[in-house]
């Protein structure tokens, strides 16, 4: 199976009234993908605000890696997903 690889910036809410984060959240698609599918998919993410879709690129592995390597250590990621995987399901 091919696939492809997309850097999407995305503007997070709940941080202060009126005031937003934004993100870059690097995604894995299968290769059919398109950039509307993958900005249909990524605002359907928890957290994202309405509209809240910046920019997609799509963009090689090796930058995927190291892209999915900066999520990990994004603070703001890591206190998101943590609230969120305390929701009960």
């Amino acid at each position: 199976m091919r696939w492809k690889y997309w850097k999407v910036v995305l503007r997070y809410g709940h941080v202060g009234k009126r005031n937003e984060v934004s993100v870059a959240r690097y995604l894995l698609t299968e290769a059919h993908y398109t950039p509307v599918l993958v900005m249909d998919q990524a605002a359907h993410m928890p957290g994202v605000k309405h509209n809240g879709v910046t920019s997609v690129t799509e963009i090689n592995r090796d930058a995927f890696l190291e892209g999915k390597r900066r999520e990990q250590e994004n603070f703001f990621l890591q206190k998101m997903k943590a609230f969120h995987k305390e929701l009960p399901a």
